[in-house]
Order: structure tokens, then C-alpha cells, then sequence
């Protein structure tokens, strides 16, 4: 599968939560010259606050954004933290154990078929999302493997081939927060926790592994946080 697309034709369509590492991958496709269309994806999830950070962001940007509504099928998901409210959100340790509860099945399937949909009728090329090395042992759709064989498939779903671009599959997210901070990634506007309340909570899984990229990249963080995270030591993310 190709990761790089020729520059005859540099439009994609991005998936896009407003979380920092697609924020991070929207500047970086900005910076290469690319037309950038956004996505993003109501599945009913607890924290649709991001797609409110999407839609801040974008807007600054002059980027279009447009909603695909999936939130009618959250009955299909199972019992998962983010899509039934009655599973709590892991706090803490963002690890495989702790957070195999908020796996919604196939999401990243889903997502990028809607995206894909949406480059066949825009006549783009590039489908672009940003799952990255800390999500692998977590979520399966976050794989090499998985990014692999959806891009040969995305080759053949049309008559002219669509390339799937996932230039953050091998790295860190304190790399991309690294990225981002030399992009002048407004950060502070992006959403990250799961709670999905008021502020970022400062002690799920996911609010941990944000304090920890800032921490371990030594850029400084501006979030505010309802609890500070407790962050004891510093994994690879």
C-alpha cells in the first residue's frame, strides 16, 4: 500500500475527531499543500464533544467539515465505554487491559468507508487518518496489518484507485504532539477525553496518555483539566 501520493492531484479527505493527533495530521497535509476536506463521525459516542473541537478547529482553518450520522447502529456495538453509557470509562493506565472496554467494534472500518464514499463523489484520491503506534495493542483497526489490507481494497472499490494515507502508523503520539508543536498545533482546542463533560477529567485512560505525550515530547500542555493527572512514569505512546 502507498503511504505518499503523487502531487498532481493533493487532495484528501481527512477523518477528523478533533482529538490532537488528527488535528496534527489536518496541519501537516495543510503544510504539504494538500486540499483537505474533513469528516467527522457521530457513531454515539459519550464524548461527541470532539466533533465540537472538530468543527472549531476547521472553521479557523477554513476547512469544509461535514457530520456522518452512524448513531442510529450504536445498539450493534455492544457493551463498550463509549457508545453505552451504563460501561464506565476506564481511568488511569492507558494499557491494553484497562482499555479493551472502549473498543467499539470495527469503528475505523466504518469511518473510512464513509470516507472513502465521500473521495469517490468529491473526486478525491486520498483517504488520510491518523491512528498511530500506542493504539495498536488497544485497538485492532489501528494495525499495520489492518491499514495494509484495507488500502489494497480501497485500490479496487472504485475504477480509479483510492490511496489510504496513515503517515503516523509507526509513531508515538509524544512524536506527533512533537509534530504538531513545530506545525503550531493549537492543542488547547483539540478534545481528547472520553468523559466527555465540562473539561477534559484528568483521570481516564485517555485524558492519562494525553498529559503523558506532553510530558514525554517536553511540549508544554495548556489543557485545562478538572483533575491533574497523576502521571508516574513514562511509557511509550
Amino acid at each position: 500500500m502507498r503511504t505518499t501520493t503523487s502531487s498532481v492531484n493533493r487532495k484528501a479527505i481527512l477523518i477528523y475527531s478533533g482529538g490532537m493527533d488528527s488535528t496534527t495530521l489536518l496541519y501537516s497535509l495543510i503544510s504539504e499543500g494538500y486540499l483537505v476536506k474533513a469528516l467527522g463521525v457521530d457513531y454515539g459516542q459519550r464524548h461527541l464533544k470532539e466533533l465540537d473541537s472538530a468543527r472549531t478547529v476547521c472553521e479557523a482553518q477554513g476547512i469544509e467539515f461535514q457530520i456522518a450520522n452512524l448513531s442510529s447502529i450504536r445498539a450493534l456495538f455492544g457493551q463498550n465505554a463509549l457508545t453505552n453509557t451504563s460501561v464506565e470509562v476506564p481511568e488511569e493506565a492507558y494499557d491494553a487491559e484497562n482499555m479493551k472496554v472502549t473498543v467499539v467494534p470495527n469503528r475505523n472500518m466504518l469511518m473510512l468507508a464513509v470516507a472513502i464514499s465521500w473521495a469517490i463523489g468529491s473526486e478525491f484520491r486520498t483517504v488520510a487518518y491518523a491512528a498511530h503506534a500506542g493504539d495498536r495493542a488497544v485497538y485492532p483497526d489501528c494495525r499495520n496489518e489492518f491499514v495494509e489490507a484495507l488500502g489494497r481494497a480501497a485500490e479496487l472499490c472504485d475504477f480509479k484507485p483510492i490511496e489510504i494515507l496513515s503517515p503516523f502508523i509507526r509513531m508515538s503520539k509524544a512524536e506527533i504532539v512533537s509534530i504538531g508543536s513545530k506545525l503550531r498545533v493549537p492543542f488547547h482546542l483539540t478534545w481528547s477525553c472520553y468523559k466527555g463533560e465540562a473539561l477534559h477529567c484528568g483521570t481516564c485512560g485517555t485524558c492519562h496518555q494525553r498529559a503523558e505525550a506532553f510530558l514525554i515530547s517536553g511540549v508544554p500542555d495548556h489543557t485545562h483539566y478538572a483533575t491533574p493527572p497523576k502521571i508516574e512514569q513514562h511509557r511509550r505512546l
